[in-house]
């Protein structure tokens, strides 16, 4: 087929890649135009990472229901895309390393405050610099935290759960988070010790590459019945929190790539790439390997929730606010793996739904969210870069029927690391930066040339890209002010 027959538009935002060769079902990516005559580009020019390659690949698995699905801020992955989303029937489809990554349920926490913009800017360069020494940060950051081996696996059973028992946190942290913070079914038999030795003491610490704790303000309200259940207003202060499960979860990866790729073998499965490596769900190694990103999911709740007390304590001590009126708004991952019951042809099924860079986006009336926001449905909360916009969204019934109640997690890559290492100074990307009123404290300044504003996407038109599709709508926009980096 002709590279410029690879993809049809339907409307808006919507593209359809017809079902051809070993695809199982169509792809269906979300896109504007522009990232679609990259991706063809991409095509055109056989390059080594295609992401319209991985979501043929991806429709090609065992088991697969409905499409191969792509969102507006797709890029290569391995495996799956960045932005993919895969389905699978629960008696016929398999579970694939691919499909959530080695950051298992890395994520983003949103935290409220009761402060303005006014009331905070004269403090902004003291609050910087405590939050910088207050949360660990960068490569093999270690916390204060230390843990037994017991305690740990506790901790890997429960999740934030149990961060919170330690007195780490409130019970309004767990009802507005993603699972309540704890995923069902983790085994921490199932995750070697190498994986638990590397998070001994990473429990607390905010890591490197695209992992940041920014405050922001909302510059402005899009949704206000959805705002206000969120509890955010115009020129609120809050504070952004992204990380995942560290060097556990990216173990727990590497561990159950060798261990799947022999699966693989033994069902007889032929995939085109290593990372798409998989088992039958109700296999002895499928149910493993969920046990273990079961694992590796909680962990990261549980160090998104370490975090918050740390910030919490920080915003205490420079502006006397009390740790309670740091509010969850919401915790919610985009790299993860889950037992859904989603309708399909106008059936209801049980589904296992893989996200690699795409969170959970469930419309209004569902049940997995909080009661507060059930009417509009639970907060999307999506990263910009440390220049632009991030994005409070809510997912939407169209949404729901088409994305298996997905939505974009943030702008995408546009640049690879190396390649933005090469085009961009750390240095000049700090001073520009502070240009626009936005300070930053790093531990690298490589690592701030790899994440420069330009090596991403365009947030905003992906953004809109997501809004014209009609997956998910826009609830608010918010600036950065102070950014941490590893």
């Amino acid at each position: 087929m002709p590279v410029q027959d690879h993809l049809i538009a339907i409307h808006d935002g919507e593209w359809r890649m017809p079902q051809q060769g070993a695809m199982k079902v169509p792809g269906a990516i979300f896109a504007d135009q522009d990232t679609i005559d990259q991706l063809l580009l991409d095509e055109t020019n056989r390059v080594q990472w295609s992401a319209l390659r991985q979501v043929r690949n991806v429709a090609g698995l065992p088991g697969i229901v409905g499409a191969a699905i792509a969102l507006p801020d797709i890029h290569p992955g391995y495996g799956f895309p960045i932005g993919g989303i895969g389905a699978f029937d629960v008696e016929q489809g398999v579970v694939v390393v691919g499909g959530v990554g080695f950051d298992i349920n890395c994520g983003v926490r949103l935290l409220s405050t009761p402060l303005s913009r006014s009331e905070i800017e004269p403090s902004l360069q003291l609050l910087g610099e405590s939050l910088f020494r207050t949360v660990p940060a960068g490569l093999g950051a270690q916390g204060d935290l230390r843990l037994s081996v017991s305690e740990l696996n506790d901790l890997l059973r429960t999740g934030a759960e149990y961060v919170v028992s330690r007195g780490y946190g409130f019970a309004d942290d767990l009802e507005f988070t993603e699972e309540a913070g704890h995923m069902p079914n983790a085994d921490p038999e199932v995750v070697s010790d190498r994986a638990k030795h590397r998070q001994f003491r990473q429990v607390g610490t905010l890591g490197s590459g695209n992992h940041y704790l920014e405050i922001q303000v909302v510059e402005r309200i899009l949704d206000y019945e959805s705002a206000d259940a969120y509890g955010l207003f115009q020129d609120q202060i809050v504070l952004s929190i992204h990380t995942g499960s560290r060097a556990l979860g990216h173990q727990i990866g590497q561990d159950y790539l060798k261990e799947m790729a022999q699966a693989t073998e033994k069902y007889g499965f032929e995939v085109p790439e290593r990372e798409l490596v998989c088992a039958p769900i109700d296999s002895n190694e499928g149910q493993r390997y969920l046990a273990a990103v079961a694992c590796g999911a909680n962990c990261a709740f549980a160090n998104r929730q370490m975090i918050t007390h740390l910030v919490r304590g920080a915003m205490q001590d420079v502006l006397g606010i009390e740790p309670s009126e740091l509010r969850t708004v919401y915790d919610i991952g985009h790299n993860n793996v889950k037992f859904e019951t989603h309708c399909v042809d106008g059936v209801q099924r049980q589904l296992l739904v893989h996200r690699k860079g795409a969170t959970r986006a469930f419309g209004p009336d569902r049940d997995e969210s909080p009661i507060a926001y059930r009417a509009v449905g639970h907060p999307i909360i999506v990263g910009g870069t440390m220049g632009t916009a991030s994005y409070v969204l809510r997912g939407t019934e169209a949404g729901m029927a088409k994305t298996f109640g997905s939505g974009i997690h943030g702008a995408g890559r546009a640049l690879s690391r190396k390649k933005a290492a090469k085009k961009f100074w750390g240095e000049t990307v700090v001073s520009d930066l502070l240009s626009q009123g936005i300070h930053l404290w790093t531990h690298s300044l490589r690592g701030v040339a790899e994440e420069a504003p330009g090596a991403y996407k365009d947030i905003e038109s992906v953004v809109r890209a997501s809004t014209a599709s009609g997956i998910t709508l826009p609830v608010a926009k918010m600036r950065p002010l102070v950014v941490i980096k590893g």
